[in-house]
């Protein structure tokens, strides 16, 4: 007999952005329950470098953008929550820096002056010296300078294990999702066999949005995948270093963050400018030499020898835009009972959030008695891309 279920929403995609929604939703009183096919944090999330950016990173230009009002108040946000006064209690998930670094390394004035120009970061960037630099850059031959942004960096894995947490029994390993229907069209979906019913059901799977919409039989909206081509590196000699590192133009030309590993080292995991256009287009070897003589050119202290690289590519999944442009801010689009959504980064889980509140707001759907969960297969948490790669 087929086991069927009710709840209030029913979301797809255990990355931050669908167990983040989760947690609200259920602090809210709403009965939901969210399917993940493999592994939460596996998709993008555990992939992402940790930062909660508060928009200084595109204003490097000195132009307030669209992308940095959207998100200037999101380290506000993550930081009300990690201290449990916030919309989530995110308490003991931990945090590797409560400052991201703005780091140039030579003479950069004309860069740095329209940087601080900029609105996006006005009274919120002071300059760093001596012991308050990060770990990494204390060193006699460092020439450059360095700025502090009101910016965290979060170790994503503990932020998923938190968030598992507080989903309590709502969360659902199914891998066969199929469109579930009544005579007034979408009414849930059928998980592994299970029909459940739900008000709402929210994709939020990421690049898995687009084969989710194929099943369903929706054609919009579109989803784009932007490449990007990480570089990861292991070894006794690196210390902590969370830090946009200015090039010539409005991208920063590595942005390097640092993880805890299992065995007591810590990896540096680098994106910015290498990871991108050129970046793309090497092959494994190539993107290594690349970041192995751009850390050399950086920090020619440190001692190579004994590191260890590896590099993974991550597709950024996003709604299509004209010429693959970055989304400004989350996304959502619904269609009756279906909503379809991408956060676009980390740091806009909480706007991704809002615009399914709003939605649900808007169309009067409000908490509605349910029964009990049966007890559900859990999926497993994902493990973090540096132990599989590196271990």
């Amino acid at each position: 007999m087929t086991e069927a279920l009710s709840t209030d929403i029913l979301i797809v995609g255990g990355g931050i952005a669908g167990l983040w929604l989760n947690a609200r939703l259920r602090r809210l009183g709403y009965a939901t329950v969210l399917v993940e096919r493999a592994s939460l944090g596996g998709g993008q999330s555990l992939k992402s470098q940790g930062i909660i950016h508060g928009g200084a990173k595109y204003a490097l230009h000195g132009a307030l953008t669209g992308a940095s009002e959207a998100i200037a108040d999101m380290p506000r946000r993550w930081r009300e929550a990690l201290e449990g006064s916030g919309e989530l209690d995110l308490s003991g998930v931990r945090l590797l820096s409560d400052a991201h670094y703005l780091w140039s390394p030579g003479s950069l004035a004309g860069n740095i002056t329209s940087f601080f120009a900029s609105k996006a970061v006005r009274g919120r960037v002071d300059q760093v010296k001596g012991e308050a630099l990060p770990p990494a850059l204390q060193h006699p031959k460092f020439k450059g300078k360095v700025y502090r942004l009101a910016e965290l960096v979060l170790d994503v894995p503990s932020l998923v294990a938190r968030l598992a947490e507080l989903a309590g029994d709502s969360l659902l390993a199914g891998e066969r999702i199929e469109p579930l229907h009544d005579d007034n069209g979408l009414c849930g979906l059928r998980v592994d066999g299970r029909e459940i019913r739900a008000q709402r059901v929210v994709l939020s799977a990421g690049a898995g949005n687009a084969e989710l919409l194929a099943a369903l039989g929706v054609e919009q909206p579109k989803q784009q995948l932007r490449p990007l081509h990480m570089v990861l590196a292991k070894g006794p000699a690196l210390k902590p270093l969370y830090a946009h590192c200015l090039g010539g133009g409005p991208k920063p030309r590595v942005t390097v963050t640092t993880h805890p590993a299992a065995n007591g080292q810590w990896v540096w995991y680098l994106g910015g400018d290498l990871a991108e256009a050129d970046g793309v287009a090497r092959d494994e070897a190539a993107q290594i030499r690349a970041a192995q003589k751009e850390m050399a050119d950086l920090l020619p202290w440190v001692d190579q020898r004994e590191t260890r690289w590896a590099t993974l590519r991550v597709d950024r999944a996003e709604p299509a835009q004209s010429g693959l442009v970055r989304p400004d801010n989350a996304f959502l689009a619904d269609q009756q009972r279906l909503l379809v959504g991408w956060p676009t980064k980390l740091a806009l889980a909480p706007d991704f959030t809002d615009r399914v509140l709003a939605a649900l707001q808007r169309d009067a759907i409000v908490p509605q008695a349910q029964p009990p969960l049966p007890a559900l297969p859990r999926p497993p948490l994902a493990l973090p891309v540096w132990e599989t790669l590196l271990p």
